[in-house]
């Protein structure tokens, strides 16, 4: 006699909006929060992300904000795939974990790559935790490569002399930010032919979750620095100021914002700058540690074959985090 089996159909991928924040915290929560169980973390949990960030990871990926359902309707898995002009990456996602070791993160994986060529992409990464060699080899097997480590690096901004020479994006008037941002853009596409940040930049304007600073020598763009201030996780206060982007032609540039951030941070009275940093840049590494920067969180960058991060001239700093 043949056994019953509960339908286990997966359909998809369907757009998200944000009226899916509610679900889609929840599977964030329960999948991640069971990750950490698995690998032996039994009393983690992980807190649902803050609306705010739900709605700037849903409006950056835009079109490619995608999402599974199950026979029932429920939501089974998401993957928020982005894409900054010619660097693309995915990040969240997770599959609930009911439906787990079902062949669900292969096709939400496949279906985040395939978006992704389409938009036409030169870089197309994602980053995990460097501990959890289940997700390593699973992400192996479906053609990414490991790389660098992003290392979340905070330093205590008490006693930091204010920064000068550093213009920030919220003070200049609405009519001159459209130039400023298309200046940074030429600048960065010098560096990394195709990368565009402008949407980031802009959408982080629009939900007031931070701001961007830029430095300038004779009226040309020579670095600047993408960062949010508001809390990632739901009912927290602000705590940091979270550096995710960041373009510096130089060292001295670079040294610069990270002032300047350190002084955003203390106008907003945020003790604490976190900057996620490429390891590939190991001067800037370095001059973070020497600053008394302390490492606080890994994550391993891993790129599809084929598909590398952008090489920049020497001397020159590009941090791009690959999550929210």
């Amino acid at each position: 006699m043949k056994m019953w089996q509960p339908d286990r159909r997966v359909t998809g991928p369907y757009p998200a909006g944000e009226d899916e924040i509610g679900p889609l915290n929840r599977l964030f929560s329960d999948a991640f929060t069971d990750r950490y169980r698995r690998d032996g973390l039994v009393g983690v949990r992980v807190p649902p992300l803050s609306r705010v960030i739900w709605s700037y990871a849903l409006r950056d990926a835009g079109a490619g904000a995608l999402i599974w359902r199950d026979e029932d309707h429920g939501l089974v898995a998401f993957n928020m795939v982005h894409h900054s002009g010619a660097e693309g990456w995915m990040g969240p996602l997770a599959v609930r974990p009911d439906r787990q070791r079902l062949g669900v993160g292969t096709v939400i994986v496949q279906s985040a790559i395939d978006w992704l060529k389409a938009a036409g992409v030169t870089t197309l990464g994602l980053e995990t935790m460097p501990r959890t060699v289940e997700n390593i080899g699973f992400y192996s097997r479906q053609g990414f490569q490991p790389g660098y480590l992003t290392v979340t690096l905070t330093g205590d901004v008490t006693g930091r002399a204010p920064a000068r020479g550093v213009i920030r994006l919220g003070d200049v008037p609405e009519s001159e930010r459209a130039d400023l941002l298309a200046r940074c853009r030429t600048r960065l596409q010098q560096s990394a032919p195709g990368y565009d940040f402008t949407r980031e930049h802009e959408l982080t304007r629009e939900l007031e979750i931070g701001d961007t600073i830029v430095v300038e020598r004779a009226g040309d763009v020579q670095g600047f620095a993408l960062w949010h201030s508001a809390p990632l996780a739901e009912g927290r206060q602000a705590d940091e100021v979270r550096v995710l982007k960041l373009f510096a032609a130089d060292p001295g540039v670079f040294l610069g914002l990270v002032r300047g951030a350190e002084g955003c941070a203390s106008r907003a009275r945020i003790r604490r700058v976190a900057v996620r940093c490429q390891t590939r840049f190991g001067a800037a590494y370095a001059a973070l540690i020497r600053r008394g920067y302390q490492t606080r969180w890994t994550d391993l960058r891993m790129t599809l074959d084929g598909f590398p991060e952008a090489v920049v001239p020497g001397g020159e700093v590009l941090f791009s985090n690959w999550e929210v």
